[in-house]
């Protein structure tokens, strides 16, 4: 493979692994490292990325890979989702702005109280919308372990959502 295939293979992919970075080492800096380092190592195995099924899955692997290595390595178990890619593509009110800014903050404190696991899940099925094909491949679970733990994941959410909202939900 040479530079210019390779560059069209990791174009797509490089922000998604950035974001995985960022969620789970929390540091923009650590994640810019972190990604640079994935790159560096997917390059190094250039070759060999056409005899994997889905070389989209074994970066987000190594990427998850690295950076729980970083974690241990700084004795940091503290893994957070931060999703601040959010952005409304339509011009709204100010208060309709503020309003979408506080929701997602209170989504974001929610995700936060969510088991390692189940962040990790929530942020490859909902924020990246990787396939559970891929899914697997990353987190070496069960296909079925994974849609219950996603399912119940989403659960906790939704009833936290509407326990802020006051809708009786206790």
């Amino acid at each position: 493979m040479n530079q210019k295939l390779f560059l069209e293979f990791v174009n797509p992919i490089k922000d998604k692994i950035y974001r995985l970075s960022l969620r789970l080492l929390v540091s923009k800096d650590a994640a810019e490292d972190a990604t640079q380092e994935v790159m560096i190592r997917l390059w190094n195995m250039k070759d060999k990325l056409e005899d994997y099924r889905s070389p989209q899955a074994l970066a987000m692997t190594i990427t998850k890979n690295y950076c729980f290595d970083q974690l241990k390595a700084k004795k940091n178990n503290n893994l957070r989702i931060i999703h601040s890619n959010y952005e409304d593509g339509k011009k709204t009110s100010l208060q309709k702005e503020i309003e979408a800014k506080d929701e997602l903050l209170k989504v974001k404190e929610i995700i936060k109280s969510l088991t390692e696991q189940e962040q990790m899940l929530i942020q490859l099925r909902d924020i990246e919308q990787l396939e559970y094909e891929e899914m697997v491949e990353i987190t070496e679970m069960n296909p079925t372990a994974i849609r219950v733990a996603l399912s119940r994941a989403r659960k906790k959410i939704r009833k936290e959502i509407l326990k802020k909202h006051n809708y009786g939900i206790a």
